[in-house]
C-alpha cells in the first residue's frame, strides 16, 4: 500500500479501513458523521518507476519539452519534441504529446481519433443519380456526371466511413457517370452531326 491517506470530509481525520468501500454508510472514528466512502484500488497501488516522469539524472541527458525537470522517455512521433511518461499519449502503438495530439484531434491528422468522415462515395453517388431523379434537371447532369466520375476515381483508396463500408457506391457511381458522360458525348455528336448534314 501507498501513503495515501483518505480524509474524513467534515473533521479531516483519517478514515479507516473499515469505513472504505462498504456499499453503505458508516460513521466516521472521529466525528461520528455518517458518509459512504468508494475508492478506487488504483488509489492504493503504488506507483512504477517512470509512471510520474522521471528526473534528469544525469547532466546531458534529454529531458521533456514540457517538463524540463523530467527525464525524456521518448520522441512523439508526429513532432519529434522529447517529452517524459507523463506527456506521453499512446495510442494504437503509436506515441504523440499532447499538443499533437489534440491538434490531430482538431484537424483530423490522426486517422484513429477521427470520429466523423467525408463519404465520397455517397457525394458521387448523388451526383449521378439526384439529376436524373429530378427530370427537370437532367441537363445539370452534364456536369455533374464528370464531377461524379473524378470524386469516385480520386477517393477510390479514401476510408469510406467510421463503420466499414464497400466500394459498391464507388462502383455503381463509376458505371452511372460513365454512362451519362457517353450519354451526353452521343447527343452532342448527334446535334453536330445534324447541323453539318442541314448547312
Amino acid at each position: 500500500m501507498s501513503t495515501a491517506v483518505v480524509k474524513c470530509p467534515k473533521c479531516q481525520a483519517p478514515l479507516a479501513g473499515d469505513v472504505l468501500n462498504t456499499g453503505e454508510l458508516a460513521p466516521c472514528g472521529t466525528c461520528r458523521t455518517p458518509i459512504r466512502v468508494e475508492i478506487f484500488p488504483a488509489f492504493f497501488r503504488k506507483v512504477e518507476r517512470g509512471a510520474e516522469g522521471e528526473r534528469v539524472m544525469i547532466e546531458g541527458e534529454a529531458s521533456c519539452f514540457y517538463h524540463p525537470a523530467k527525464k525524456a522517455g521518448r520522441p512523439c512521433e508526429s513532432c519529434g519534441r522529447f517529452m517524459c511518461a507523463l506527456c506521453d499519449c499512446e495510442l494504437r502503438g503509436q506515441h504523440f504529446c499532447p499538443s499533437c495530439l489534440e491538434a490531430g484531434r482538431k484537424k483530423g491528422k490522426i486517422k484513429s481519433l477521427e470520429n466523423r468522415r467525408v463519404l465520397y462515395d455517397s457525394i458521387a453517388l448523388s451526383l449521378v443519380i439526384i439529376p436524373w431523379a429530378v427530370v427537370v434537371f437532367y441537363f445539370v447532369s452534364i456536369v455533374t456526371a464528370p464531377a461524379a466520375l473524378f470524386i469516385a476515381v480520386r477517393n477510390w483508396n479514401a476510408p469510406r466511413g467510421i463503420v466499414r463500408r464497400t466500394k459498391a457506391r464507388l462502383i455503381i457511381a463509376i458505371i452511372l457517370a460513365t454512362l451519362q458522360i457517353a450519354f451526353w458525348i452521343f447527343v452532342i455528336v448527334s446535334i453536330i452531326s445534324a447541323r453539318s448534314r442541314n448547312g
